[in-house]
């Protein structure tokens, strides 16, 4: 290191183009950038604007991030013009197509590589292809996982194990063995590829995800050791993996600004939003999101209304307008109970597409989230000190569930006992009675509310505590840097 005190880290970003993606790989690359690391995030054209204004400040303050853009191959591969990110496809069906997009990225990342010679690619775990590319030119490759350590270690114990096809029934429980704690399952929580269907593309794809792992220098994680010290032990020592915790990356946005413009532009002014909460009681306010990607029915959505209503308790409810039917004025009649906005006036805020999730979150007025379980949501929400009411629906979200609720003790489930696809329809409607019952008990002031409260609490301090200096995110990513550099001599 002696040697060159000149040399410059280099470090490429490469997310998949889904916002649950993008979002925390750029706070990943700022978070290089602010330890005065050359920071490149690759992306296409109509996915660049949606952080643009972000690197453009970083820059400004005199750090070295920048935006490098590659052509998407939409058309050639059977999306429509202008498709770029999961967010945009018309047709489920349509998926496959996007990941044959994906994979055609591989010779415009080759050029790249080799253009510019980076220290180390930070890849997307969706972009396995990237392990063998980043190889061809002696660059270590770091897998990006945005979930839990304790989500990684519930799938590899199933894999492993295979406990579900002890079962007779998908309502039947079972517990996914050799983890740290008996975290108990039923088979209609798991996706369909664990569940054993060898033809399921998106299996095929998953196993091209874990043999690229294995190959990779090591996974870098949103997550901080002190949230899941067992499972980030199981999962570096049990299951062999090379790991960095480096989280929670959402702490990184700091100021109004960061957090009002984080993801896309909000569909509410974020002072009109902050003014609203400001007239609330602190810890009265029940904010409710499903992330950027969730589906509802028409019907689901009734229940959620019916129930909000008579819990009592203040609110904050995202409605994603791409969840609901063409026209929201004709359609409204059939989501929304007859006056419920009317009844609802200055005790329910109903925002119609994206909010400023950290802004609300981050509030004294917010005493509970209830969430889909995506990892970056909850992660959010502990980093809030909030608790949560749980609602999983597809990806590794019932396993996230499991943490909130049994392993840390912050959350109560609406009883969502069946994994879908975001694609697909759901089978089963979540009742008002579910959803009520668990918003009644975290918001209810309670002996279990309030223990659930405390110890939210006491996770969002440690989680700051994390990312600060001498903080076990903070000296994590320091060792990284280090080893990079390290790493770096010998090829030079």
């Amino acid at each position: 290191m002696g040697s060159e005190p000149h040399h410059q880290l280099h470090v490429f970003f490469f997310p998949v183009m889904v916002q649950g993606h993008m979002i925390p790989m750029v706070d990943i690359a700022r978070l290089f950038a602010a330890r005065g690391v050359k920071a490149t995030i690759i992306t296409t054209p109509l996915n660049a604007p949606l952080f643009s204004k972000t690197v453009d400040r970083y820059t400004n303050l005199g750090m070295e991030i920048s935006i490098h853009i590659i052509p998407f191959p939409s058309v050639e591969a059977g999306l429509p013009e202008g498709c770029e990110s999961i967010n945009s496809i018309p047709d489920p069906k349509m998926i496959q197509n996007f990941f044959k997009a994906l994979n055609m990225l591989q010779q415009p990342l080759e050029q790249l590589l080799q253009e510019q010679g980076p220290d180390c690619i930070v890849a997307d775990m969706f972009l396995p292809w990237t392990t063998d590319a980043a190889a061809k030119f002696g660059i270590p490759r770091l897998v990006f996982h945005g979930t839990s350590f304790f989500s990684l270690c519930v799938s590899d114990s199933l894999r492993r194990y295979e406990p579900h096809k002890n079962t007779t029934s998908d309502t039947e429980t079972f517990v996914a063995p050799g983890l740290p704690d008996q975290i108990e399952l039923i088979g209609s929580m798991l996706p369909d590829y664990i569940k054993g269907e060898t033809q399921n593309e998106f299996g095929k794809k998953m196993e091209l995800v874990r043999e690229a792992d294995k190959r990779s220098y090591g996974i870098l994680m949103n997550s901080f050791y002190e949230l899941e010290p067992a499972y980030a032990e199981h999962y570096t020592k049990a299951m062999g993996m090379k790991a960095w915790p480096i989280g929670p990356v959402s702490l990184c946005n700091r100021d109004i600004t960061d957090k009002a413009e984080r993801g896309r532009k909000a569909a509410i002014n974020e002072h009109e939003c902050s003014s609203w909460l400001d007239s609330k009681q602190p810890n009265s306010v029940l904010y409710v999101c499903f992330g950027s990607v969730s589906r509802f029915s028409n019907a689901q959505l009734l229940e959620i209304a019916m129930a909000l209503e008579a819990s009592g308790h203040p609110f904050v409810w995202v409605v994603r307008k791409d969840v609901e039917m063409s026209s929201m004025a004709e359609d409204e009649e059939k989501w929304l109970p007859e006056g419920f906005e009317e009844r609802m006036e200055g005790k329910g805020l109903i925002i119609r597409g994206w909010a400023p999730q950290m802004l609300i979150l981050d509030h004294e007025a917010t005493g509970g989230f209830m969430t889909h379980c995506g990892w970056n949501s909850t992660l959010e929400g502990i980093s809030a000190g909030v608790p949560m009411v749980t609602w999983p629906l597809f990806a590794e979200q019932f396993y996230n569930e499991k943490l909130v609720t049994q392993v840390l003790r912050i959350g109560a489930g609406v009883g969502a006992r069946e994994w879908s696809s975001s694609t697909k329809e759901r089978k089963e409607t979540v009742k008002r009675e579910g959803i009520e019952k668990a918003v009644r008990l975290l918001m209810g002031g309670g002996e279990e509310a309030e223990q659930m409260r405390s110890r939210a609490s006491g996770l969002g301090e440690i989680a700051k505590r994390a990312v600060e200096e001498n903080g076990s995110s903070y000296a994590n990513l320091t060792a990284l840097i280090e080893e990079l550099r390290l790493h770096r001599q010998p090829k030079t």
